[in-house]
């Protein structure tokens, strides 16, 4: 079965308590159940939530056994060059989520650094973002040759 590794970024670790109008009522820990139970009989799911840079990349060095990551790197995605060298020195399929809408928000918002190395980007669809982003890698682990 493949695994599947979710990274999310600065702050995350603050979904149900902050601003919840943008970010939603759930937990970080309970979007995490759902997404295991939820994915345990097609992939298995990973999860790590870090606050800094380095842990982050770290995390991405340390699992060269995953098949694939989903990343909402939060606001690492507008500033962290080093985030773009790990993801240039890995070699797995990526999709980057963010729960907002980027787009529909601050200017300095719009541009992420990684969107060009991952297969693409969802944004805006609130927590399903990462249930996309999972549907997303399976169909590509079995059908790599209808994405080219």
């Amino acid at each position: 079965m493949k695994k599947v590794l979710v990274i999310n970024g600065p702050n995350i670790n603050f979904l149900g308590i902050r601003n919840k109008f943008i970010y939603g009522f759930n937990s970080l820990l309970g979007i995490n159940n759902e997404l295991r139970n939820f994915y345990f009989k097609r992939c298995y799911v990973y999860f790590f939530q870090g606050n800094c840079e380095g842990k982050i990349i770290s995390c991405i060095q340390d699992n060269v056994d995953i098949d694939g990551i989903i990343i909402n790197p939060g606001a690492l995605s507008h500033t962290s060059y080093a985030l773009v060298d790990v993801f240039c020195d890995i070699n797995k399929p990526c999709i980057e989520v963010h729960i907002s809408n980027i787009y529909q928000r601050e200017y300095y918002r719009h541009k992420s650094l990684i969107t060009h190395l991952c297969m693409g980007q969802i944004s805006g669809f609130g927590l399903f973002g990462y249930y996309l982003g999972i549907e997303v890698l399976i169909k590509y682990f079995y059908y790599q040759d209808s994405f080219r």
